[in-house]
């Protein structure tokens, strides 16, 4: 019985649909590559200890350092500019915070990458820019050439840390018997050892090597060349953006692959007329492979002559050219014993 005007109730509404109402507009959240063009900066986070190596300021208020060459790096690359960059000084417990409320672009590094940091802070580590761990700080007088060695001695830490329980761990699964002097802050421990109430300092590498250059003699000191634990270091960017995690990730990978290629800043134009397939991929001069991150196709030629490649930047900053005269073991390239290695441009 009511098939019928059911079926033509149907039909009307078939040939004449009610008015769709439009729905809300949800604006966009502008990408992180969007608000630096439009900033016309990078915002890069750096710890605010003056990290002698990494990140300090001159009495001119310039910045230098490993991290800050990351961030002028990324300029040049966005801006053909590296110095339009904002260093924005942080300290430990501000960073992650920063970071995820828009206040900074990125981490020029975090700490050390792990599974908890890289899951649980809403982060992402873009890549490896430095391959550091817990190592061991001694006098050189004493010939210690591994952390073996210290069987009998006395390692001045800081207590309540990583380094503490880490040390402890170590020694003991190897059965070496050894005394840990702990004291509230890093800089006390540095002082005792100085002061010779310990035959050993303990701490990250890169903190030993920026300590050890601080001492009246620094040749007096050497930094074992075996870690007790892995602590990988690296630009941090915000989740859920992830052109702007390639365009940070590349920006290393190119400078890595520019050391192997032998493209330094000294040599990049003369490099632009190469018949090596790979040099002329990497500078752009075949094919367009910043298209894709949003980028001129010119964007690693750019790094490379405002800043140089990896080589350049970590001998400039931290190894052999700088007061660190960090050794670069790990740091090499993977083709010369080390752990640097990157995907190709292409």
């Amino acid at each position: 019985m009511y098939v019928r005007p059911l079926f033509f109730v149907f039909s009307l509404l078939l040939l004449f649909p009610p008015t769709a109402r439009s729905a809300p507009t949800i604006a966009q959240t502008p990408s992180t590559l969007e608000q630096v063009q439009k900033r016309g900066a990078i915002a890069c986070g750096v710890s605010s200890s003056s990290t002698a190596g990494f990140a300090q300021q001159d009495a001119a208020g310039e910045w230098s350092g490993f991290d800050v060459d990351f961030c002028r790096a990324l300029a040049a690359a966005l801006f053909d500019d590296p110095k339009k960059v904002i260093i924005v000084a942080l300290a430990p417990k501000e960073r992650t915070s920063a970071l995820q409320s828009g206040q900074v672009d990125l981490l020029a590094h975090g700490a050390g990458w792990t599974l908890s940091r890289d899951t649980n802070q809403h982060v992402l580590y873009a890549a490896v820019t430095l391959f550091d761990g817990q190592g061991l700080l001694a006098r050189k007088k004493l010939s210690y050439a591994s952390p073996q060695d210290l069987a009998g001695a006395q390692i001045c830490v800081q207590k309540a840390t990583s380094h503490e329980l880490d040390l402890a761990d170590f020694f003991r699964l190897r059965k070496v018997n050894v005394e840990l002097k702990t004291f509230a802050t890093f800089d006390e421990a540095a002082k005792a050892y100085e002061d010779e109430l310990c035959q050993a300092l303990s701490a990250d590498a890169s903190v030993l090597y920026t300590q050890r250059a601080k001492y009246a003699d620094p040749g007096e000191h050497v930094v074992l060349s075996e870690f007790i634990s892995k602590a990988p270091l690296g630009p941090v960017t915000r989740e859920g953006d992830d052109q702007w995690l390639n365009i940070v990730r590349w920006t290393h990978f190119a400078m890595v692959d520019a050391e192997e290629l032998g493209v330094a800043s000294f040599n990049v134009d003369q490099a632009l007329k190469s018949d090596n397939p790979e040099i002329r991929r990497l500078l752009g001069v075949d094919g367009d492979h910043g298209d894709g991150l949003g980028l001129a196709s010119d964007w690693v030629y750019r790094i490379v002559k405002h800043v140089g490649n990896y080589g350049e930047i970590f001998e400039r900053d931290l190894g052999q050219g700088s007061p660190i005269k960090m050794d670069r073991r790990q740091n090499a390239l993977w083709s010369k014993g080390g752990l640097m290695f990157a995907p190709p441009v292409r």
